[in-house]
């Protein structure tokens, strides 16, 4: 089959690959239908992620139709139309009977780590891929959910509501601001109404994407280009602050944006994938009451989020903006990595 492989930093090819095969019994194969592109991806091929070795399969996001599965897999079978999770799950370990997936203990991959697509082991950029845990990390897709829509469920849809909403603790009439309006800002806002955020300002220094993010939710938009941005997210609160401060990019400047912005008792929740370690003036921020939360998804909320999507009371189609098949994988990977001038959200790459 074919995949797109990680070559080290900065390399990445479309090539030829053994076809993935059972190797235990809780486990699928699935053909990918469609997968994409996430920013984690690109910090990959920065080098950021050193566990992810040279020849590793990438992707973490996928929906497919299961071709294979192991002998004790029962309620699954072939033929069934599955969203591939960016987590595995394999259910019975402590980590997984508490619903913290992200640290799920099975030896797939490593024990302890729940993201192990694109990761530990081969991931969903490729015609193929082996599932573990299939039962627990499959979701059963139900008809008249799109691929385009099904595969926001895979990582950035739960990613967003989980690390930023439930995380930042949003509660009915907050007032949100969310820095980063790319994909899985963008699911944060799209998400955080569904726990009664009154005010939602979107920041971001692209005005398309600011545009973007009133589609999604967003009652305010701030360009943070702007010399006095953080005067305009004050004028939208009653001077204190926000209630909760979203990072959504990954960049030390923004984490520190947050914490400019948060209300002595409010909360900033971390969802960017850092790089680069942060500064953090605890000196200012000890008197300030504030709680900062991160942490990688667990995507337990994911069936919950299916219905929603399925009720189209979420707008999961409109974060597809690109679309390539297989054959043009590198090219999609070039407009991704270019959004700002390309006006990329997600790029859907189907076979």
């Amino acid at each position: 089959m074919k995949a797109l492989v990680y070559g080290g930093p900065g390399k990445k090819s479309w090539t030829d690959v053994p076809d993935p095969v059972i190797t235990n019994p809780s486990d699928a194969v699935v053909r990918v239908d469609t997968t994409t592109i996430c920013g984690t991806d690109l910090h990959i091929l920065k080098g950021d992620v050193p566990a992810v070795t040279e020849g590793r399969i990438l992707g973490h996001e996928g929906v497919g139709t299961i071709t294979e599965v192991g002998s004790s897999v029962t309620s699954l079978k072939v033929g069934d139309r599955v969203i591939i999770s960016c987590i595995k799950s394999c259910g019975h370990c402590a980590n997984c009977k508490t619903g913290l997936y992200s640290h799920c203990l099975g030896e797939e991959g490593k024990s302890g780590t729940g993201w192990v697509f694109g990761h530990l082991i081969d991931g969903t950029q490729a015609e193929f891929v082996r599932v573990p845990y299939a039962e627990n990390s499959l979701h059963l897709l139900p008809e008249g959910v799109s691929d385009e829509e099904a595969v926001m469920l895979s990582d950035i849809l739960p990613t967003g509501f989980e690390i930023g909403v439930q995380y930042g603790r949003v509660k009915p009439g907050d007032t949100v601001a969310v820095i980063g309006a790319g994909p899985v800002g963008l699911a944060a806002i799209a998400t955080a109404g569904l726990y009664g955020a009154a005010t939602i300002i979107a920041v971001d220094l692209d005005a398309n994407r600011l545009e973007k993010a009133r589609e999604f939710g967003a009652t305010d938009a701030v360009l943070s280009s702007d010399a006095d941005w953080k005067d305009q997210v004050l004028a939208r609160t009653d001077g204190l602050g926000v209630d909760v401060a979203i990072e959504a990019v990954g960049v030390p400047a923004t984490f520190g944006m947050c914490t400019d912005i948060v209300r002595p008792g409010g909360t900033v929740a971390n969802v960017g994938v850092h790089g680069k370690p942060v500064e953090l003036h605890v000196e200012n921020l000890w008197i300030q009451n504030i709680s900062i939360s991160m942490g990688l998804v667990n995507a337990n909320t994911t069936p919950m989020l299916l219905k929603l999507v399925a009720r189209h009371k979420i707008p999961a189609a409109k974060f597809a903006t690109h679309r390539f098949r297989f054959d043009q994988f590198l090219d999609a990977y070039d407009t991704f990595a270019r959004a700002a001038d390309t006006k990329a959200l997600k790029v859907v790459i189907s076979g």
